[in-house]
């Protein structure tokens, strides 16, 4: 008889200080809509704010795009660019007087450099490119030092946006010493 095993308390953020925002998460041109959905409710449940930068390849009102981030949009602190050195000038422009600048880290498949390598600080951007293509070639060549990337060590060329962004915040937060397990909160929802 197998013996019953509570779920885990759900994993919370601590209140970021000084109001400072955790990360950044920036969608570049993103293309898939039930995509930006799933980021927009991950977002939403890490306190993130959600920057889409270009041109979408779907309304941002389209029913794909509400379905998948279910009622949480009205928590999505949500900010549209025309380009991602706005959207970088909009976020630096948040830092406060004698503060660090964020800093900008662009998520490719064939960085040469993980994210388990890179030390995140507060407020610094998280930028994934197009589902079909990624990033662009040139800005991947211009800010190499800015390239990272999540490990494959299967023969996969690459993961759903959606999953990269997911594991990346959170890696990025668990680094940042901004999660702590706490009591499950009323309406928590846990994977079991």
């Amino acid at each position: 008889m197998a013996k019953h095993v509570p779920p885990a308390p759900p994993v919370r953020l601590r209140a970021p200080h000084a109001g400072k925002r955790p990360l950044h998460v920036v969608l570049v041109e993103p293309e898939i809509p039930p995509n930006t959905g799933n980021v927009a409710r991950l977002c939403a449940a890490t306190g993130c704010p959600l920057h889409l930068v270009g041109r979408l390849g779907f309304r941002i009102d389209a029913h794909a795009v509400r379905r998948a981030g279910l009622d949480y949009w009205h928590l999505v602190e949500l900010h549209q660019h025309r380009t991602l050195a706005e959207a970088e000038a909009n976020v630096r422009a948040l830092a406060l007087p004698g503060e660090r600048a964020p800093r900008t880290y662009l998520f490719s498949g064939h960085a040469t450099r993980s994210l388990f390598d890179v030390r995140f600080e507060r407020g610094d951007l998280l930028v994934f490119g197009r589902e079909s293509v990624g990033l662009p070639e040139e800005l991947l060549e211009e800010r190499a030092d800015d390239v990272v990337g999540i490990p494959m060590p299967g023969p996969v060329r690459s993961l759903n946006l959606a999953n990269a962004v997911a594991i990346a915040v959170y890696e990025a937060l668990r680094s940042l010493g901004a999660l702590a397990a706490t009591e499950r909160s009323p309406g928590a929802v846990s994977a079991r």
